[in-house]
């Protein structure tokens, strides 16, 4: 589905990522973790066309798409939720959900995934918690029916229960094999347990890499603070 390849980007001179690749298969989800400064940040902007590369190649679905505009990555299915729980702070949940819904039904799905919005459909988004604003996030990106999804730092200042709730709704959504998803995130656990694959980012290089899940979040961990 997506694949960076050799990629160094930065700002002006300045190097941020060196030569990092890596590959999401359709349907899969992967995970990207490392603490701030890592470049994280950075190859976001890359995979979603925010920053030109310095070189390297970005694909997705085998089309070379390394100097297509934001716009054009948007029409090929790539998904953005941004880091911040970004809405529409006056208008009502549901008002924001029908914003960017083509029918009625797709609101009907993604309150399927996020129960707690049907509760607040006709709050003002502003008055919604940090988690429910998340949730209200991915739901909008979702309705635009992406075939990527990524995902910057969902969980962070989110309550517990709500981290769990997004989790659930990134297996479900990958279990599908329609849609897949790139996770950039510091928080080790919910990323091995969310995705199938993962990418440890430091100093702007891959370090580590391998299978998700529950067993390795020990190994990351470890590596992370060395």
């Amino acid at each position: 589905m997506l694949e960076i390849a050799a990629v160094t980007a930065g700002y002006g001179r300045t190097k941020v990522l060196h030569d990092v690749s890596l590959s999401i298969p359709t349907g899969g989800a992967v995970s990207v973790m490392g603490h701030n400064g890592a470049g994280k940040t950075t190859l976001l902007r890359v995979a979603t066309g925010l920053l030109p590369v310095m070189s390297g190649k970005v694909t997705i679905d085998g089309e070379d798409v390394t100097r297509m505009p934001p716009s054009r990555r948007v029409e090929r299915g790539l998904g953005y939720v941004p880091q911040g729980q970004q809405s529409f702070p006056q208008m009502t949940t549901l008002e924001n959900l029908q914003l960017v819904a083509k029918r009625p039904s797709d609101i009907d799905e993604v309150l399927d995934l996020f129960p707690v919005l049907k509760q607040l459909l006709s709050r003002r988004a502003g008055l919604l918690s940090g988690g429910q604003r998340q949730q209200l996030a991915i739901a909008r990106t979702l309705l635009t029916k992406p075939r990527l999804l990524v995902l910057d730092e969902p969980t962070e200042g989110i309550q517990p229960n709500i981290v769990a709730d997004i989790e659930r709704v990134i297996i479900d959504l990958t279990r599908r094999g329609d849609l897949s998803v790139l996770l950039v995130e510091q928080h080790v656990g919910f990323a091995l347990r969310s995705t199938g694959t993962y990418y440890v980012l430091q100093s702007g290089r891959i370090t580590m890499s391998g299978a998700g899940g529950a067993d390795a979040i020990d190994d990351v961990r470890k590596a992370m603070t060395i």
